[in-house]
């Protein structure tokens, strides 16, 4: 593990160790003194040591202490969480796969690569470990997270004890092709070896306007590690294309606000503490109706492809993952609405009621209150707001019509 032991999550025998770490860090106490202000720190500490009893690896750590968490978020702040893998379910993923799995253990349960739109920072992956589990697969995902949302050391071993692996920005040319390469390597070894599952978002960061496009430079990423040509390299990861439907995104205004921001001075760039923003913002914000579906592993038309020179082989990949994902959105009233509002017509109006319309126009006026900028533009960010929720329903019938 020697390689990788930049990157990766704890193992399972230096999670006691990490665990008493946290507990030492000056800054998570004061975390947890924000939630229980009337507690005594020493009990605080001893409360948690017996709460981390018997916990030996990063699984252990998530059902013990995250899946609490994250059943009380989708209970306090969605209307439900539906983990649709029906598309998944019926394949033999070994006989998908190029190589057998390298370790004896659990090898009649397949692992896959879910590769994903990005709605939430934080959500997306933690919503899909309870879904998994829940759902009776036999563990959850690992993640990759940019370090530069790590900016404390106690934020780095929360999730490095929560099966997250570190993702490198900001490097040079030179450094991020090495840093690919070795995560590309680490990303192969766990689904292989370790016998993880991985998510991984479709491209670099979150799809501000929903607009969701696989980028090329992921897969590629992906196809580092392994042998073989590209599609044998990817083919041995079991990817899983996963859409992820949220009806409301509590984060809208603040992406309208940003681009706003970027419209007024092209120079502008978030900050640390916008980061911390948005990921408060989404954790404990409304959402709604919350949907996962799956669709069939990639490995079952990879093959269609494998015979295209390698610039156009990317290419079409990302369309067909792309086609994948926009087919399999879960649609809401809104997002008929919002393609209605902002092509001033009732087209899609079959999809909707009056009481509808007035709910979301409530919920819209509710959310630009929220935008905090001295010079706000009413129209460019309601204009902003309704093309987030319209671009899910014009992919989805931009795939439908080419599919007919």
């Amino acid at each position: 593990m020697n390689e990788f032991d930049e990157i990766r999550p704890y193992e399972a025998g230096e999670m006691k160790q990490a665990f008493e770490e946290l507990l030492n860090d000056r800054q998570f106490n004061l975390v947890l003194k924000g939630f229980v202000p009337w507690m005594p720190k020493a009990v605080r500490r001893g409360l948690l040591r017996l709460a981390f009893t018997g916990v030996k690896t990063p699984l252990d750590f998530q059902l013990r202490f995250m899946k609490p968490v994250v059943k009380f978020i989708i209970r306090k702040h969605t209307d439900g969480c539906q983990f649709d893998d029906a598309e998944l379910k019926g394949f033999d993923s070994h006989s998908l796969q190029s190589k057998p799995t390298q370790t004896a253990q659990d090898t009649t349960s397949p692992r896959y690569t879910f590769v994903s739109n990005h709605r939430d920072i934080v959500l997306d992956s933690a919503f899909l470990d309870v879904m998994l589990i829940e759902a009776g697969y036999p563990t959850t995902v690992e993640i990759g997270i940019g370090d530069n949302l790590l900016i404390y050391p106690w934020i780095k071993r929360l999730v490095r004890m929560n099966k997250a692996f570190t993702v490198r920005r900001s490097l040079t040319p030179r450094a991020m092709l090495e840093s690919s390469q070795l995560m590309s390597r680490y990303i192969h070894h766990a689904v292989n070896t370790k016998r993880e599952n991985i998510w991984i978002a479709q491209r670099e960061g979150r799809a501000k306007d929903s607009d969701d496009r696989t980028q090329d430079a992921v897969l590629k990423m992906l196809a580092m590690g392994g042998e073989g040509n590209p599609a044998d390299r990817l083919r041995d990861l079991n990817i899983v294309p996963l859409t992820i439907s949220y009806e409301f995104d509590p984060c809208d205004y603040l992406k309208a606000q940003e681009f706003q921001q970027k419209r007024d001075n092209p120079a502008f760039k978030k900050s640390r503490q916008d980061d911390l923003d948005n990921m408060r913002t989404g954790i404990f914000g409304y959402k709604g109706r919350v949907v996962y579906r799956c669709a069939p592993p990639i490995n079952t038309w990879i093959d269609e492809l494998a015979s295209l020179p390698k610039t156009e082989f990317y290419t079409a990949l990302s369309h067909r993952i792309d086609h994948e994902l926009h087919r399999n959105y879960e649609l809401y009233p809104c997002n008929y609405i919002a393609l209605d509002m902002l092509n001033a017509n009732r087209e899609q109006a079959e999809h909707y009621s009056e009481a509808d319309v007035a709910e979301f126009e409530q919920y819209l006026t509710a959310q630009l209150a929220k935008v905090n900028l001295p010079d706000k533009d009413e129209a460019f960010l309601r204009e902003r707001m309704l093309t987030m929720y319209a671009n899910p329903l014009r992919n989805y019938l931009k795939t439908a019509k080419a599919t007919e």
